[in-house]
């Protein structure tokens, strides 16, 4: 743009100067959606996942505490990752929306028992809906919201007896699934309609996973790990004055 060469040396030491700034925010850190990047590993370009960490402490502000990228998901990973925030120091964890990531809800529980696991009912929604042809989507979505929009629980039990009756032959995984994770479903219904908007969805993590997407979607790969750190770092910086 300008007719002068940068070498990629300058360039690396230049955006070494948040290097230190990335370890300190990362090792003081304390809800997970993931983007997956491709990051050059070993030798071959790998796709990782790059979660992030979310909360709105006791003043009521949201905070974006902390990254991690992974290779591989499971319980053993979660229950790493919600004891580093532990020894971060969050002392405890009223209500956790999570995005049904296997093991997740289990460890949370492990490391903060007294915590409130609440299954993010959007997700929850949308994966119901995978199994639903395109010209009753609308139809079965209502009859999903009739569900999660109910007063009471017992309201909600009796529309989902309702929905099983109706689409139980027809796309039987739904209920079944609703049903299996039932007890992580209706925790928001011990708070009033205002509360329940705040802790139901996990979109408070997808739209500032929607701004990092924007700038990576145009890379093929990062150079490694820290590479990525820094980029994400100084984005999320930018995303954190809003």
């Amino acid at each position: 743009m300008y007719g002068t060469e940068v070498s990629s040396c300058l360039i690396s030491s230049v955006t070494d100067a948040v290097s230190d700034e990335v370890k300190t925010w990362h090792a003081a850190a304390r809800s997970h959606d993931c983007i997956h990047v491709k990051v050059l590993d070993t030798g071959a370009v790998r796709v990782k996942a790059v979660y992030l960490a979310i909360d709105i402490n006791l003043t009521g502000e949201k905070e974006v505490l902390v990254l991690w990228i992974a290779q591989t998901e499971g319980a053993k990973l979660w229950l790493q990752v919600v004891t580093e925030l532990k020894n971060r120091g969050v002392q405890d964890i009223f209500i956790a929306c999570v995005d049904g990531l296997k093991g997740f809800p289990e460890a949370i529980e492990a490391v903060y028992p007294q915590a409130v696991v609440q299954l993010c009912i959007v997700h929850l929604v949308r994966n119901s809906l995978n199994f639903v042809n395109w010209k009753r989507r609308a139809e079965v979505a209502a009859d999903l919201k009739a569900i999660y929009q109910a007063t009471t629980v017992d309201e909600a039990q009796q529309r989902l007896a309702e929905f099983e009756a109706k689409w139980h032959e027809v796309y039987p995984p739904i209920a079944q699934s609703w049903r299996r994770h039932w007890d992580r479903i209706i925790p928001l219904f011990d708070y009033p309609p205002k509360i329940r908007r705040i802790i139901y969805t996990t979109n408070a993590i997808e739209s500032v996973n929607m701004s990092l997407r924007k700038i990576t979607k145009n890379r093929g790969s990062f150079p490694n790990d820290e590479a990525l750190l820094k980029l994400f770092y100084l984005a999320l910086m930018n995303i954190s004055k809003k």
